[in-house]
């Protein structure tokens, strides 16, 4: 083979420095010399590919692969076409190039990124490991396994993995930060904010290293370090929504209410989270103005919860004024929020709302009507069971003896701090147990439903989460029980709602906002709901421990 022309050469090296304007002028001559040279043609479509120069980039991979069946073409035509999005053809080709050479480590690669594109994760790891073993230098393919296992929850695979990248470069800002997130999502704080510090010396201005810094010093209860930072992150990036919607979380905690919530507003900021059902178009969102005489939609947002605790704010929309208000909400909800006083109509679906001088969404009414912890709307009931809903679970409760507590363990699966809010399974509850006089009824639907239908040994407990068809059901349940214990989830606030009481378990670590800091009460449902937060992360018995003695008094 004659050696390469020293025009392709510099071009090359050039492509390597990053100095992309010099090595496709480089390729370009080549190319004007001989117009067959297949790694100029290949190499030139990768500089256009880098530059988002698609259809030429594209075009110039064709011409490389037509006149050499190389691995390394194919794997970058994967690559560009998987940036493209079109995954069928980025799959082909990776396989295509793994065919041509199984030990193509970049191929590998590529059809890894594919597979995890498609949601295939087992293959997209086996993927990944296979280019490891082939290239293991490669930093990106060790940061990008990392990602996928942090995506699958498997945070000590992922904080391994990241940890291998960082042993092959100590100051690789990719894995630097992921393996901070890994640990921030694994409840490990302190660790955490050791890897953005890193991280953070090697770029000092990496917004998303410093803004979750900030939220590891919240973590470990240094909420005036955890502001500062937020705020730093903020001159850094004014338009971060996701540093607003954070710093309002932690200044909502400490019931700063009127300084969080305009923050709060950046949560549906179209960067950080687009809604499913965008509100309607052309008709305004209200920010204040006059509503005598207007119609008003409150557009659903968040959890079944969030709908339920924010729904109390319809008697002051009609105190504005309003002559016909609309709730939007999921169809579970529809029966319990007609019971709402206030609403004229409620919908579950956006096609039947119809036209509406202003929709709002229910978060941002603390904000309108400036809510402190002393004017928090807490006139409780404001929901109602439906009578004939209750006639129809009165045969499953009325004759059992003693106090009727009902138990809701776990919450939506979904929810992203779901593994530190719900209860593992039913074990930790045990101590309930022990207290006599009582029948414990579980409310629990979908998960967890299984485990109620068949506790383990010595712990008694009804199942009736099989027969609850909305929360009208749950609703209906929880006015003839004596009381309701459940994690933080949608049950407790329709038993707050209700008025009945409730004694709510929270995690030591990711307690939301609105259950504050250190109090065993909420002005939320005020005389009606208890707090029992966690002494330690993760130990749900001790908590079980402290309800039973409280049970116990409860008796005498």
């Amino acid at each position: 083979m004659p050696p390469e022309p020293a025009n392709f050469q510099a071009a090359f090296e050039a492509h390597l420095a990053g100095r992309l304007d010099e090595a496709e002028r480089g390729y370009r001559a080549v190319l004007e010399h001989d117009p067959h040279h297949a790694d100029a043609l290949h190499l030139l479509g990768v500089v256009l590919s880098a530059r988002g120069v698609w259809i030429e980039g594209e075009a110039l991979l064709h011409r490389a692969i037509a006149l050499r069946d190389d691995a390394h073409f194919h794997a970058n035509l994967a690559e560009l076409l998987l940036r493209r999005g079109r995954l069928q053809e980025a799959e082909a080709s990776g396989r295509r190039a793994i065919d041509v050479d199984p030990r193509c480590g970049l191929a590998h690669f590529y059809l890894a990124e594919t597979l995890t594109r498609t949601a295939r994760p087992r293959e997209a790891e086996a993927a990944y490991r296979r280019s490891i073993e082939l290239e293991p230098k490669m930093l990106a393919v060790r940061n990008n396994l990392g990602n996928l296992l942090l995506h699958e929850n498997r945070f000590d695979d992922a904080i391994a993995t990241f940890g291998e990248a960082l042993d092959i470069d100590g100051t690789y800002i990719h894995a630097l930060y992921n393996l901070g997130m890994a640990l921030l999502r694994s409840v490990r704080p302190a660790e955490a904010e050791m890897a953005f510090r890193r991280a953070l010396a090697v770029q000092p201005d990496h917004r998303d290293a410093l803004h979750n810094l900030g939220t590891a010093l919240k973590l470990t209860g240094r909420y005036d370090e955890a502001e500062a930072v937020y705020r730093q992150t903020l001159a850094l990036a004014p338009d971060f929504a996701d540093a607003h919607w954070n710093l309002a979380v932690l200044l909502l905690t400490q019931g700063r209410l009127a300084e969080g919530w305009p923050h709060a507003e950046a949560r549906y900021a179209p960067q950080r989270a687009p809604k499913d059902i965008p509100p309607p178009a052309g008709t305004p969102q209200w920010q204040g103005e006059s509503l005598d005489g207007k119609t008003l939609v409150l557009w659903h947002e968040q959890g079944y919860g969030d709908c339920v605790q924010f729904a109390r704010y319809a008697p002051l929309l009609k105190a504005l004024g309003v002559r016909h208000l609309t709730l939007m909400c999921p169809a579970p909800l529809k029966p319990l929020m007609e019971t709402l006083d206030s609403i004229d109509a409620v919908t579950t679906h956006s096609g039947q709302i119809g036209q509406h001088d202003f929709w709002a969404y229910p978060l941002s009414l603390p904000l309108r009507f400036g809510t402190t912890l002393d004017t928090i709307p807490a006139a409780l009931p404001y929901l109602r069971a439906l009578p004939e809903r209750v006639e129809r679970w009165r045969v499953h409760l009325s004759k059992a003896p003693g106090l009727k507590i009902g138990l809701v363990w776990k919450g939506f699966a979904g929810n992203q701090h779901d593994a530190t809010r719900s209860l593992p399974d039913l074990t930790p509850l045990a101590p309930l147990w022990t207290v006599a006089g009582v029948t414990f009824f579980s409310l629990q639907k979908g998960q967890g439903e299984d485990e109620a239908a068949a506790p383990p040994d010595g712990q008694p407990i009804v199942s009736l989460g099989s027969g609850i068809e909305d929360f009208a059901d749950t609703a209906a349940i929880i006015a003839q029980l004596d009381l309701l214990i459940a994690v933080d989830t949608a049950a407790a606030h329709v038993a707050g709602a209700l008025g009945k009481p409730c004694w709510l378990m929270l995690p030591h670590d990711w307690t939301d906002w609105r259950w504050l800091l250190e109090r065993d009460d909420t002005p939320w449902y005020p005389g009606v709901m208890r707090l029992f937060r966690q002494s330690a992360a993760d130990d749900w018995r001790e908590v079980a421990e402290r309800m039973a003695d409280a049970l116990r008094h409860l008796e005498k």
